[in-house]
């Protein structure tokens, strides 16, 4: 027993004392540099400018762009609606694509775990045991002299084996890297579905908000067509009107109405999909009802630096660090180019009894070194490092796509905010007049001033502009929550995705 384990002892030191001086060796290929920021100091060729206010409009706020300023991890509560605070919270419990991403980012984690494995000697242990015969025209069997007439024998060997494979330049260090790099890539991908669900939850719930005033304007619209209808069948049944004039009319409350069941499709597709945005099915919509006259529009809207937009947005940051996978992945076909070295050590020991086993004289031990290198691979090796190369310039470029689409998104977002006051203010100008040229046309219609025609003008301008009005709301409010998930949600002041175990 006392030589077996001797024996041990010296296998794990020379193979200790070997990689030592084998493990030395540089890792092969590129070292990762992340990309500069980009050299821009603004996003839109304008300067911003405070937004026009609207008064006695609901979300006719003036907004204010502060720039550099840190955007809130909860920037959903700005709008100051409790209801939607709780349906946010309740998706990011419930959402099953955020769900998905959280599991997908356990797996490139163990992934990583697994890998590191590799920089550790693998040991395995093995027990046999047997039974044969011995010819008796051959050598004399393991029992011989003792029972020199004995041909059949019991072998048992337990035996350890040892096997280390020193990363002499740097093939599994790369590969850890690498899948440390995909790692953090679909963890960033997480945080992209994070940032997207909240914003989606936000701008449904502004979109049902913005279909429900349409509904409650165009039933006003049925009730008033309605009531004039009922008007001019009297005054036809008087002679007072000719046939064309309640026909014009009834014609137009016809159209009023065939505009109401599609908004009432689309307000029941929007609560099917803020319920399946919770992670419900669509019969256990959420009990919330969203006005956009309970909600606040934000006065005082983050613009974060450039520079610090590509620190903040996961897309981008899950393309920075597809590249430095891609990166890696170089020095992992440069090394599968070079020699690999891989050391062995054995020790056991073999008896003719179980009882035997370990005692004196019964031990066995070996220690083992190999060096293997490519010759000849029919060019195999060689393509295969210039499409890793390739592949990092692909994904360099991929990179800078996804920065300048970043900054496009920024840009058309804080575009979008400035002409959305404008369009806002120009429709409550148009939906006023539109109330007073009705108020108008009506009173001249009853004394017999202007004819029918005139009025009904006057009604479809009235409704169209009572839709505008609506539709330049919500962009206020949508747009509002573009530009938080634009500049990056956020994210980084949340524990539970900044925290990061293998950094």
């Amino acid at each position: 027993m006392k030589n077996l384990r001797t024996a041990g002892m010296a296998a794990l030191a020379f193979i200790a004392a070997l990689a030592g001086v084998l493990v030395g060796g540089c890792a092969v290929g590129p070292d990762f540099k992340r990309p500069a920021a980009p050299a821009v100091s603004v996003y839109t060729a304008s300067p911003l400018m405070t937004t026009t206010a609207t008064t006695n409009v609901i979300g006719g706020e003036a907004q204010r762009f502060a720039n550099g300023i840190d955007i809130p991890e909860d920037w959903w509560t700005l709008f100051h609606s409790k209801p939607l605070n709780e349906l946010i919270e309740r998706s990011l419990t419930n959402n099953a694509d955020l769900k998905a991403a959280q599991a997908a980012l356990l797996v490139a984690r163990e992934n990583v775990l697994a890998q590191r494995g590799a920089f550790y000697p693998t040991v395995s242990g093995s027990f046999s045991g047997s039974r044969a015969k011995q010819s008796t025209f051959l050598a004399p069997t393991p029992n011989f002299p003792t029972t020199p007439q004995e041909f059949q024998y019991n072998l048992f060997t337990p035996q350890v084996s040892v096997s280390y494979s020193p990363d002499v330049f740097g093939a599994n260090r790369r590969s850890l890297e690498s899948l440390k790099a995909q790692e953090q890539g679909v963890r960033f991908q997480m945080i992209a579905t994070y940032t997207t669900l909240t914003a989606n939850v936000v701008v449904t719930a502004i979109q049902e908000g913005a279909v429900q005033m349409q509904i409650e304007t165009t039933r006003e619209l049925i009730d008033l067509a309605s009531n004039t209808v009922q008007i001019l069948q009297y005054q036809f049944k008087k002679g007072y009107v000719g046939r064309l004039d309640l026909v014009a009319q009834e014609s137009q409350l016809a159209q009023v109405t065939a505009t109401l069941p599609p908004l009432l499709k689309q307000a029941a597709q929007l609560r099917d999909q803020l319920a399946v945005l919770a992670g419900r099915f669509p019969n256990e919509a959420p009990s919330e009802k969203f006005e956009l006259s309970s909600l606040q529009l934000p006065e005082e809207l983050p613009v974060s630096l450039p520079s610090q937009l590509v620190e903040q947005r996961p897309d981008v940051l899950q393309a920075e660090a597809n590249l430095h996978a891609a990166s890696a992945q170089i020095g992992i076909s440069i090394a599968n180019r070079l020699p690999n070295i891989t050391l062995t050590a054995d020790a056991g020991s073999t008896a003719l009894a179980i009882d035997q086993v370990f005692t004196s004289g019964t031990g066995f031990w070996g220690l083992g070194a190999a060096a293997t290198a490519p010759l000849f691979q029919g060019g195999t090796l060689l393509h295969q490092e210039r499409a890793a190369k390739a592949a990092f310039a692909q994904a360099a470029e991929q990179y800078r796509g996804t920065v300048l689409t970043a900054f496009q998104n920024v840009a058309d977002t804080l575009t979008a905010l400035q002409q959305d006051a404008e369009a806002l203010k120009a429709a409550a100008v148009a939906a006023d007049d539109a109330q007073i040229t009705l108020d108008l046309s009506q009173r001249q219609w009853h004394d017999g001033y202007i004819s029918y025609l005139a009025l009904l003008s006057a009604e479809q301008a009235y409704h169209q502009a009572r839709i505008n009005l609506v539709l330049a709301q919500a962009n206020r409010y949508a747009d509002t929550a573009a530009l938080f998930q634009a500049l990056g949600g956020g994210w980084w002041h949340r524990a539970d995705l900044t925290k990061d175990k293998h950094e």
